[in-house]
């Protein structure tokens, strides 16, 4: 056991996380990355070659056989030419819809 203050916690129940290849935030998040390539005219393989990557990248992410981090996601965004800003906004919402009237969620101009 660990203890922290006065209480002990066994460790590992300190925090929680569910693993998330499969959960429905991670399902939506290929889908939106899956989408917004579609949308731009873009391949795999076209998308892979702008980021530096091998193909099989691309297509693992958005099969659900990797997640991706942070900065993988910001500079897959960058190179689908959509705001990380909105898909996360989405991604928080649940839902695969761009916000209504095509407003910028994050009250800036990008």
């Amino acid at each position: 056991m660990r203890i922290i203050g006065t209480a002990p916690l066994p460790v590992g129940e300190l925090f929680c996380v569910k693993k998330s290849l499969r959960t429905p935030r991670q399902l939506l998040l290929q889908s939106l990355l899956t989408e917004a390539r579609k949308t731009g005219g873009m391949t795999q393989a076209e998308l892979a070659a702008a980021l530096g990557k091998p193909q099989s990248f691309v297509a693992k992410y958005e099969n659900g056989e990797r997640r991706i981090d942070v900065i993988e996601f910001v500079d897959i965004t960058a190179a689908l030419g959509v705001s990380s800003a909105d898909l996360l906004v989405r991604l928080a919402h649940g839902t695969e819809k761009s916000p209504p009237n095509g407003d910028n969620t994050t009250d800036r101009d990008e």
